[in-house]
């Protein structure tokens, strides 16, 4: 079926969403996933937790480790599912901008 998923869901909170910014703290349990999704906007993840990230998107799965604090940038138009694909808890902040 297309669209369901089995995953718990992160849980998004919107810290700011103003004329310049959209910041969102994602947490994410052990399995749990963004849901696919494509990105809007440019924006920068700022790692809270070491993350395990499993990514889901159109070259297939792939394993990515970012450690707390390691920001990465990416462009708008990015599409994929993000799961937290390790055994811990794991939280990152996401800034948006428009």
């Amino acid at each position: 079926m297309p669209g369901y998923s089995a995953r718990l869901p992160a849980i998004p909170t919107v810290v700011l969403d103003d004329a310049v910014t959209r910041i969102t703290r994602w947490d994410f349990e052990p399995g749990a996933a963004t849901g696919h999704h494509t990105h809007g906007l440019g924006y920068v993840v700022v790692p809270l937790t070491d993350c395990h990230f499993l990514i889901e998107d159109a070259a297939g799965e792939r394993h990515v480790t970012s450690k707390a604090g390691e920001a990465y940038r990416r462009e708008a138009g990015v599409e994929h599912n993000v799961i937290n694909g390790g055994e811990q808890p794991m939280s990152f902040v996401e800034i948006e901008y428009k």
